[in-house]
């Protein structure tokens, strides 16, 4: 999970932003959790593209 949006209960503003210590330590934790917690999701999709690239590129070779 990403957690580019979500808000902070403490103080209401976004825990990407890290404005207050509880928003940094979820933060902190939150990419503990999930090394790809820091991806945005259009570099996720990037990454599996490419990976799909390279599955279907060592198919065709074999074959």
């Amino acid at each position: 999970m990403t957690y580019d949006r979500l808000v902070c209960a403490n103080c209401a503003a976004p825990v990407n932003e890290g404005r207050c210590p509880v928003c940094r330590a979820n933060r902190q934790r939150l990419s503990q959790e999930n090394p790809f917690a820091q991806l945005n999701p259009m570099a996720l999709i990037a990454l599996l593209a490419v990976l799909i690239a390279a599955v279907a590129l060592l198919a065709h070779q074999t074959a």
